[in-house]
């Protein structure tokens, strides 16, 4: 896949997530899969979607235990994003993506040690969508495909770290 079409593709994706306030993430647990609800961070997606927790809650321990998670977006279209989460301590990118929201939700500061970040590297995307970007996601499902799209609903997966 060429750089033009993948960063396209990360653009498409972009505006179809940009507005969408919360996400729900899914991990893997012993019983199972288990989703729920996290705020979108207000940055631009480039392939890493980004989430603040705790490290007292089962979504920390079940990412250490499995890194393979799976990020959803719902709002004007849907979006199912798979990757791989891992832990991110560094005080510099929890300042960067802090805001007074959290410190309001979580009642403490971005330097407490017991604050994380969940970074999760998106591996592929799949996403449905009927609105403006209809047209878009349909030029570009041709020039990956060389086929084009007969529906003004398309349902799309893009793989993203190939």
């Amino acid at each position: 896949m060429s750089n033009t079409i993948k960063q396209e593709e990360m653009e498409t994706l972009r505006e179809l997530i940009k507005d969408v306030d919360t996400a729900m993430l899914t991990t893997l647990t012993e019983e199972g899969l288990i989703s729920r609800p996290m705020k979108t961070q207000e940055v631009e997606f480039d392939g890493d979607l980004w989430f603040f927790t705790k490290k007292e809650t089962n979504k920390y321990k079940e990412i250490l235990h499995d890194q393979e998670v799976n990020v959803t977006y719902a709002g004007k279209s849907y979006v199912s994003v798979r990757g791989r989460a891992e832990i991110v301590e560094d005080i510099d990118k929890k300042k960067e993506l802090w805001s007074k929201t959290y410190e309001k939700f979580m009642k403490t500061s971005y330097d407490d040690p017991n604050i994380v970040l969940i970074k999760v590297k998106a591996e592929a995307a799949e996403y449905w969508d009927t609105g403006n970007l209809a047209k878009k996601i349909a030029f570009l499902y041709k020039r990956i495909t060389g086929q084009s799209s007969e529906s003004t609903d398309v349902n799309e997966t893009v793989e993203l770290d190939k």
